[in-house]
């Protein structure tokens, strides 16, 4: 029997669970060299709509104690059995070093779960080796994301961006489908595909959709 009990996600549009944290509280490279917010979390699906709710934030909450207990890798190892794909985060990040090596090790021992890892700790110096050993694994996608909305592809095997529409599609992208069904990835699993270097998601959600009606006002007022 295991201490730790770790608490999945399952987000309407994906096609598998998700292990998650509390968005922002967890998210450490959200914060931009100005102090404020960066664009891309400025406009974060993950602080609005059901993600308010008391009991959407509850598993969030408990994962960021429960990951710290002894037999938190033994438990996600014997949790993901039958999950041929697992999304890391569709809410937060990891914060701690600590916390993505004991994810790497559980990557390591589920070969039959294909890994998709979205981040923005490639931009703190420490989580260099840690990251290129999981993108190193057969298993994982670890995709950095940009902190654009406006479509600018960061450096990187494998990454994401936001673009304000699909007007604003370039060469090197592949747009996520998903606004086209309801939000939902059905049968793409392109995050999950080291040969698609660069994923492109269309802005989407009440919040986002401010950040870029301000993006746009501001470029037309220059």
């Amino acid at each position: 029997m295991f201490n730790a009990k770790p608490k999945f996600s399952k987000a309407s549009k994906m096609p598998c669970r998700s292990w998650s944290l509390q968005a922002l509280d967890t998210c450490p490279a959200s914060i931009g060299t100005d102090g404020e917010l960066v664009d891309a979390c400025k406009g974060c699906y993950a602080t609005d709509g059901n993600y308010r709710f008391s009991n959407v934030k509850a598993p969030r909450l408990h994962n960021r104690d429960d990951w710290k207990q002894a037999d938190w890798v033994d438990a996600m190892i014997a949790e993901l059995d039958n999950d041929r794909y697992f999304r890391w985060f569709d809410s937060g990040d990891m914060y701690s070093l600590k916390l993505a090596e004991k994810i790497y090790d559980v990557m390591v021992a589920t070969p039959w779960t294909r890994h998709w890892l979205p981040t923005r700790m490639h931009k703190f110096a420490k989580f260099a080796d840690i990251l290129a050993k999981m993108e190193a694994l057969p298993n994982v996608v670890v995709r950095l994301s940009s902190d654009s909305i406006n479509g600018d592809i960061i450096a990187g095997n494998t990454t994401s961006t936001i673009i304000p529409t699909i007007s604003h599609r370039k060469p090197k992208m592949t747009i996520c489908e998903a606004y086209e069904r309801e939000g939902k990835c059905a049968t793409c699993r392109s995050c999950w595909d080291k040969d698609v270097e660069v994923v492109a998601y269309v802005a989407h959600g009440r919040k986002m959709a401010k950040q870029i009606k301000d993006l746009i006002t501001t470029v037309e007022v220059v």
